[in-house]
C-alpha cells in the first residue's frame, strides 16, 4: 500500500477519499432572493420509494445555512466542458453566479449547463461530523442523454475516455 500514516489522520484519509472517483456538482440555493452555490462531490441517489438523494456540505459553509434557511436546492451535475463552472463554485468570490446562465423556475438557480439538474426540498439535516448531511426529496429533475460527467480525482478534475 502506497501512503503512510502521519500523526494527522485526517490529511491522510482526504489522501486515501481522493482516490475514488466521484462526480462534480453545483449544490444551488438561495439567501433571501440572492443565488448561493458551491462545487461538490458528496451527492448520491438515496431511495427511489420516496425518490430522494443526499448532499454532505461542510458546516463552515455559508451554503449550508442558506440550505437550511431556504429549505430547497438544487444538485447540478455538470458535464465534462464544465470544469471553469467547477472552479468558479469552489472559491470564494463575492459573485459566483455574474455571467453564469441560469433559471429559477423550481425556486433555486439552476444551471443552464449542466447535464442534470434534481431540484429538492430538504427532508431531513443529520449531523455527520464536521459536516450535515441534507436528504432532499426530489421536486423536480430534468438531464440531457448527450451528456458526459465532469469527474473529480486525487485533486484534479478530468473526463471519461469514450470509445469513440
Amino acid at each position: 500500500m502506497i501512503g503512510t500514516q502521519s500523526p494527522d489522520m485526517t490529511v491522510d484519509f482526504r489522501a486515501a477519499m481522493s482516490r475514488l472517483a466521484t462526480g462534480v456538482s453545483v449544490i444551488t440555493t438561495c439567501s433571501g432572493t440572492a443565488p448561493i452555490g458551491m462545487t461538490a462531490s458528496a451527492v448520491s441517489a438515496l431511495s427511489l420509494e420516496p425518490i430522494q438523494l443526499l448532499v454532505c456540505i461542510a458546516n463552515h459553509l455559508y451554503t449550508r445555512t442558506a440550505i437550511v434557511e431556504h429549505g430547497r436546492f438544487a444538485v447540478n451535475v455538470l458535464g465534462e466542458d464544465s470544469e471553469n463552472l467547477a472552479r468558479n463554485f469552489a472559491i470564494s468570490k463575492a459573485d459566483k453566479f455574474a455571467d453564469v446562465k441560469t433559471f429559477d423556475d423550481h425556486g433555486v438557480p439552476v444551471l443552464k449547463d449542466a447535464i442534470a439538474a434534481v431540484v429538492c426540498d430538504v427532508a431531513e439535516a443529520i449531523p455527520g461530523g464536521d459536516h450535515t448531511i441534507f436528504v432532499g426529496d426530489v421536486r423536480h429533475f430534468e438531464y440531457r442523454v448527450d451528456g458526459r460527467p465532469l469527474l473529480h480525482f486525487a485533486g484534479d478534475f478530468g473526463v471519461l475516455r469514450g470509445s469513440d
